[in-house]
């Protein structure tokens, strides 16, 4: 059974006998502190003056250590040790699953004394990992999981699980307490890491494989994007070599999620995982314009891909004259003939464009060479690049092979109709053609309005021309609202490494919207990942749940519903209210609580709401400010609310949210996203009538 010991009430302090548990788990919390600060100064003292052979191991060695002080500070708010396991004994000789009257601290990261001897067992570590998934059923050797409970980084309460005691034999699970309480712990700040909270399910793919790409379907509350963030950290822990050399991405929908979870991975000791967005990585040109739906629609179609496949190789045109290369007083010729099967080879390969045309002067230059070779003469690799860089080879290649600006091509398919139509024949129809094509002339690359849907083809077409650089692994966040020539732009960041794609088909608020994950991971250029799914909710209450759930059939049909494991169901009210002083005072009373409330609103409306508050006199913040104590309420318009989540939310008129959208279905989706975002407490305010969909 769980029992669950805290300290006192009223400020009692804790007593310090021997007997005392609670006093024994704080000395060993002080201890491992103190061993902590000690591998700080040892990491700070380290003189590397006379093991370094040149500046340059010098300025490598130096950096990391300079990540290794970073990765050991010690937050002091930040329990460094959240549970204990105690094994029965070691299965063999295999030690790896814990020792016989081996006792193991878990926590953020290692810790251990001057004698080496670990006093904290990092959580990825093979031998932590019974703490997330042994149960009853399967005790995994654990005699005894104890959690601990804390107050300002204070242990102030601890609850054991006896696994193994046979005087249990039910196998029945029990609820922990301390696990809810710290689920339900009010939000003030960034987002804050779920170490502690980590459930069986999403253990399992938070230590899946590097070599494997997993997509996680998970409603509002299943942890999906903390699962997503602690999966690179796990990752880096156990292929940190590899992933040193090959580089980690996170990427989001917007900067105000990104700074919002910005602090999940260094709380972790990680400190070098890079984070943008997609118009991040594609930010070829400046992007000033936007596209209307239907546009941005058939910009975001796969099928641009081989649209601007065509126009790329548009200009190769065949030889039809010899090439005449000179050296003194020799002649060289190379036949168009033979120029034409070194063209047609080429293309057959289907390399990069930019490599192709690369290889061509070489290829030319090699025929010379093989002619000097059966006429006697014995040319090296040296003579190779000289005939490759010759006047009379620069010019063929450039007249048989141009070079491409994939701006500037994308630019002449948006603009140029007749050479849009050559190359998106059989492809775009007509009036797919005529929907992307821009109504004025543009001079230039520089003057160009681009969109950012125009981004993503230029970074296509930069694609097709020189490879992109892949890395190990990559974290694709809210991945339901990418169109599928977004998906290949993030693909092409891990052709070479693996994937984790996040989110949830029920809060897709785009024309493009994802359909299907299977669809997904195939422009992604990961067929062969592997989909899981998330159903347990743990964020949000389940009354409000509940209620948001009314909308699935109508944006969602056959998706599975989310299912709260909440023992709280949370406050949830609907109101219906005259004018909006009553939002006002609905975000007023809701401040008289601990913990963060967020104002949630159509985004035509947000500026009345702004000005309302500050009349006030409530102080409020924008989306990716860090709210603080004293300021604690966030003004968030509907089309930002995706991913975040705060104590308290005051949804502002559901109505509005649903026809701020361009069609009812999306506009459902965005009131779904909306509703899902308390933790804690919801209260929808209305004058207008809500959505026949809410019942």
């Amino acid at each position: 059974m769980s029992q669950t010991r805290s300290s006192p009430t009223g400020g009692t302090p804790l007593s310090t006998s021997a007997g005392d548990p609670l006093a024994r788990e704080r000395s060993h919390l002080a201890e491992s502190r103190a061993a902590l600060r000690v591998m700080r100064e040892d990491a700070e003292s380290l003189d590397i003056s006379d093991v370094t052979a040149n500046w340059v191991n010098a300025e490598v060695l130096a950096r990391q250590i300079d990540e290794r002080i970073k990765a050991l500070a010690d937050l002091s708010d930040t329990p460094l040790f959240f549970g204990r396991l105690d094994y029965l004994h070691a299965p063999g000789a295999d030690r790896a699953e814990g020792a016989e009257g081996e006792r193991f601290y878990i926590g953020r990261r290692h810790v251990h004394d001057h004698d080496g001897d670990p006093m904290v067992i990092d959580w990825r570590a093979p031998v932590s990992q019974p703490f997330y998934r042994a149960s009853k059923k399967d005790p995994m050797d654990v005699g005894l999981r104890r959690r601990f409970g804390y107050t300002r980084g204070d242990i102030t309460a601890y609850e054991d699980e006896h696994l193994s005691d046979p005087a249990d034999p039910s196998g029945a699970a029990t609820t922990s307490k301390l696990l809810q309480q710290e689920i339900e712990r009010p939000r003030v700040g960034p987002m804050r890491d779920i170490v502690a909270t980590i459930q069986p399910e999403q253990d399992e793919i938070v230590r899946s494989g590097l070599s494997g790409t997993v997509c996680v379907q998970g409603g509002p509350g299943t942890g999906k994007t903390a699962v997503g963030l602690h999966r690179v950290a796990y990752l880096l822990y156990a292929h940190r070599e590899r992933l040193a050399r090959t580089g980690t991405l996170v990427i989001g929908p917007n900067k105000s999620f990104l700074h919002y979870i910005e602090q999940v991975l260094p709380a972790l000791g990680e400190l070098a995982v890079r984070q943008a967005t997609v118009d991040d990585l594609v930010a070829h040109v400046e992007v000033h314009g936007t596209d209307d739906a239907a546009a941005a629609l058939v910009k975001g179609d796969a099928r641009m891909a081989d649209v601007l496949r065509k126009a790329v190789y548009a200009d190769v045109t065949m030889p039809t004259e010899p090439v005449v290369v000179v050296r003194g007083s020799r002649r060289w010729r190379v036949p168009a003939y033979e120029l034409e099967e070194i063209v047609r080879e080429l293309l057959a390969r289907d390399i990069r464009y930019g490599a192709a045309r690369e290889a061509l002067p070489q290829r030319i230059a090699h025929a010379v060479l093989v002619q000097m070779e059966r006429s006697g003469e014995a040319p090296d690799d040296r003579v190779q690049d000289s005939v490759a860089r010759n006047s009379a080879v620069k010019a063929v290649v450039k007249e048989i092979w141009p070079p491409v600006d994939p701006a500037k091509l994308v630019l002449r398919l948006l603009t140029d109709a007749d050479f849009l139509a050559a190359h998106a024949e059989g492809i775009l129809d007509e009036d797919e053609q005529k929907t992307i094509l821009w109504a004025k002339p543009v001079r230039s690359v520089r003057s160009a309005k681009w969109s950012a849907a125009d981004a993503v083809l230029i970074d296509e077409a930069t694609d097709l021309v020189q490879r992109t650089h892949s890395l190990g692994h990559v974290v694709l966040d809210e991945a339901q609202d990418l169109s599928p020539m977004q998906y290949r732009a993030v693909g092409r960041r891990c052709t070479t490494g693996s994937a984790t794609v996040l989110g949830d088909l029920a809060q897709g608020t785009t024309p493009w919207a994802t359909r299907s994950w299977d669809e997904a991971l195939a422009h992604l250029g990961k067929s062969d990942g592997v989909v899981e799914e998330l159903t347990a909710g743990f964020r949000v209450p389940t009354d409000v749940i509940t209620y948001a759930s009314l909308l699935l059939p109508h944006i969602a049909p056959g998706l599975t519903p989310v299912a709260s494991v909440r023992e709280n169901p949370g406050f949830f009210e609907v109101r219906t209210i005259s004018d909006t002083a009553d939002v006002v005072a609905a975000c007023a009373e809701l401040l008289r609580n601990e913990g963060s409330t967020g104002l949630i609103a159509a985004d035509a409306r947000v500026p009345a709401l702004a000005e309302a508050l500050t009349a006030a006199g409530i102080g409020y913040l924008a989306p990716g400010e860090e709210t603080t104590r004293e300021t604690r309420l966030t003004l968030v318009p509907a089309s930002l609310a995706k991913g975040l989540e705060y104590d308290y939310v005051v949804l502002d008129e559901p109505r509005a949210v649903v026809d701020g959208e361009p069609d009812e279905r999306t506009g459902l989706r965005r009131l779904y996203v909306s509703l899902t975002r308390a933790v804690s407490g919801l209260i929808v305010t209305h004058m207008a009538p809500l959505p026949e969909q809410l019942g």
